[in-house]
């Protein structure tokens, strides 16, 4: 592979920002692609961020009718991905005030038809494990709910969503150092959180 060749994360920026500029220019078409696009990963955050999988669906349709209603001032200072999680932390946060208190956060995946059916495999974990698996996911859920919400964010968009630094600095609207220590403290909070799971 030539060392010039883009990769796919400059690709896949280069697309959104075509598809971004044609939305400004009105283009309901390239605003649907987008959404298909980016859908998955907005929905996913605000439920890792308030804890309600229903909830989190009609708060990413508000962050895409905001993407539209904006379009028509957008400009490419930064990368889409950055711009739009950015609407997602203001629609988040004002959404955490308004509840008044943090809720748990499911981090894994789950769907809207309930738990996948088990079929029995020799080499599948025993309901024990199962049920350590189950109860150390609900020790995460529980701990990284009762981080701050910028520390809650922070971990977020670098764990689950693989922004730079950079572009979390820019979501947060701080600095490279300040989201370093963000996330610092936040892993050591939840590494005190669930020691007895380390242990």
């Amino acid at each position: 592979m030539n060392l010039d060749d883009p990769s796919p994360d400059e690709l896949s920026s280069a697309e959104d920002l075509h598809l971004m500029l044609r939305v400004r220019d009105g283009d309901i078409d390239a605003f649907e692609s987008l959404v298909v696009k980016h859908q998955h990963s907005v929905i996913g955050t605000v439920a890792r961020m308030l804890g309600n999988p229903s909830d989190s669906e009609d708060i990413a349709q508000q962050v895409f009718i905001r993407v539209w209603k904006s379009a028509a001032r957008y400009e490419p200072t930064a990368k889409f991905t950055t711009w739009l999680m950015t609407i997602t932390r203001n629609l988040v946060f004002n959404e955490s005030r308004r509840r008044g208190r943090a809720k748990i956060v499911p981090l894994h995946d789950e769907t809207d038809e309930g738990p996948v059916t088990q079929h029995a495999d020799p080499d599948a974990s025993t309901p024990s494990d199962e049920l350590l698996d189950a109860e150390l996911r609900e020790a995460v859920d529980t701990a990284i709910a009762e981080l701050p919400e910028k520390h809650r964010l922070a971990i977020v968009l670098r764990r689950y969503e693989n922004l730079a630094y950079e572009e979390i600095a820019k979501v947060l609207k701080t600095s490279v150092p300040a989201v370093k220590s963000i996330l610092f403290r936040a892993r050591a909070d939840l590494k005190a959180k669930l020691q007895r799971y380390l242990d």
